[in-house]
This record gives structure tokens, sequence and C-alpha cells, in this order.
């Protein structure tokens, strides 16, 4: 019997495209529910995509804080995450949330 040979995923290595970007970080908003992590890791995925290094120079943001800031780990402050979106591209929209009940 054969072992099963695997390696890694990391979602940044599809992320090529604005609309690939858009739709990641749409679903990533969708799934997170209220986990402030899992969306702060998801713009971490999003950066490694974009190129740490620039997003560091786009902010003004050191590149080691922005590496645990968006790791999943870090608790980066909101105005710390609005500058990351702004750099990447990226904003938020509000729409009315379906009513349950």
């Amino acid at each position: 019997m054969s072992k099963t040979q695997t390696t890694p995923y990391d979602s940044a290595e599809y992320l090529k495209t604005e609309e690939d970007i858009a739709a990641y970080f749409e679903a990533c908003l969708e799934e997170a529910g209220d986990d402030a992590a899992f969306l702060a890791k998801a713009l971490g995925t999003i950066a490694r995509a974009r190129g740490m290094t620039q997003l560091a120079k786009d902010t003004g943001l050191g590149r080691e804080s922005l590496y645990k800031a968006l790791s999943g780990q870090g608790n980066p402050s909101f105005a710390t995450i609005l500058k990351v979106m702004r750099a990447l591209g990226l904003r938020l929209a509000a729409q009315p949330m379906a009513r349950q009940g």
C-alpha cells in the first residue's frame, strides 16, 4: 500500500486577480461571523499574495508588525485593518442583515 503524499494548501497562491481577491474576502466575511481573528488572517493571506513588503510601504507600517497583526494570532487595531484594506484595494460596505425569526 502506497502512502498518500500531501502538500500544504496556501490560499495566497490562488489569489491572482482583483476579482479573486474580492471573492475570497467576501467569502471570508460571510464565514467569519464575529471572529475578528479570522478576518485578520484572511487579510494576511491577501497581503502575502500581493507582497508584504509592498504592503508595508503602502501602509507605512512595519513588515514584521503586519505579519504579526495579520497572522490570526495578533490583535490589530481597527485603524490598522482600514489601512491594510485601503492598501489592498478593498473597502468595507454595509448591507442590512436578513432578520431571523
